[in-house]
């Protein structure tokens, strides 16, 4: 059974109550996530040669070429790309994402002198791959992220490429390079981590409300669609049609999808649009 929570100008919130972590049940749920996908990486798939997707992916790809360690690109090539898309981000998700890729980088920098646990490769990238995802996954489960791949994608549009295909582009080019420079056993090891962290993410956000409906009552429907593709790239879709003549003396409705993690950002938007919209949020059940 669906609630609603209804949002004004006012800034009140009527209807359910959003459950909230608490900040340090997060910063534990975080950090924990980080050490577990550090040990799939450095105790598993980086001893055997094996990359997945993502930033992660390419960090390990570049460790593995130039011997320096993973620690190091995981924290060069994810934090600049959060700091770039800074304006876009809630402050918490920035707060525990640049926790979370600490915590990461720094604990494959530790464990990196340790062997790998299993010998064989088949059998390491299934348990590293599954580490791995079940890592990734916890900590977007607490509010964080140790991959921004994925939410700096979402960013840019170039031409027919949606940020979905230019992510799963960006992840075949990594295991394409791979397969080039370890070969092709190697890249099938790493096809195989890839889809075992791809399914494990998902794991410990099973049955949370990461993406919300919201429907947006406003007289200047035109403008916040606009600027909700703009900022968010979120495409909102007329649920009514404005009544009256045209939309700035019209009310109607717009219907919209928004990440749980973005809801304050979204807000914003919509209110620096028409401060007096009304915007009511339906989670998925």
């Amino acid at each position: 059974m669906k609630h609603q929570m209804r949002v004004h100008s006012s800034g009140k919130i009527r209807g359910g109550m959003k459950h909230v972590f608490p900040a340090f049940p997060r910063a534990v749920g975080v950090i924990a996530g980080a050490m577990l996908a550090s040990v799939g990486l450095e105790l598993f798939l980086m001893p055997h040669g094996i990359v997945v997707g993502g930033m992660t992916g390419l960090s390990a790809l570049l460790a593995l070429k130039t011997e320096l360690r993973l620690g190091l690109f995981l924290f060069l090539l994810n934090l600049p790309l959060l700091l770039f898309h800074r304006n876009n981000i809630h402050w918490s998700y920035g707060i525990f994402t640049v926790m979370g890729v600490l915590v990461f980088s720094l604990g494959t920098l530790v464990l990196h002198p340790y062997p790998s646990l299993i010998a064989e490769p088949l059998l390491a990238a299934l348990i590293g791959g599954v580490a791995l995802g079940l890592g990734l996954g916890l900590s977007l489960r607490f509010g964080g992220a140790l991959d921004i791949a994925e939410k700096a994608v979402n960013q840019f549009r170039y031409g027919r490429l949606s940020p979905e295909r230019i992510l799963l582009l960006l992840n075949c080019l990594i295991l394409i390079g791979a397969g080039f420079h370890f070969g092709f056993l190697q890249a099938l090891y790493s096809i195989i981590a890839y889809l075992s962290a791809f399914e494990a993410i998902k794991l410990p956000v099973q049955g949370t409300r990461l993406a919300q409906t919201v429907h947006i009552k406003s007289r200047h429907c035109a403008v916040i669609q606009e600027e909700l593709l703009r900022y968010l790239n979120r495409v909102a879709v007329y649920r009514q049609e404005p009544t009256g003549t045209g939309n700035e003396n019209g009310i109607g409705i717009l219907e919209c999808q928004c990440h749980r993690l973005e809801r304050s950002r979204f807000i914003s938007v919509v209110h620096q649009c028409d401060r007096e919209s009304e915007i009511t949020f339906d989670p998925k059940d």
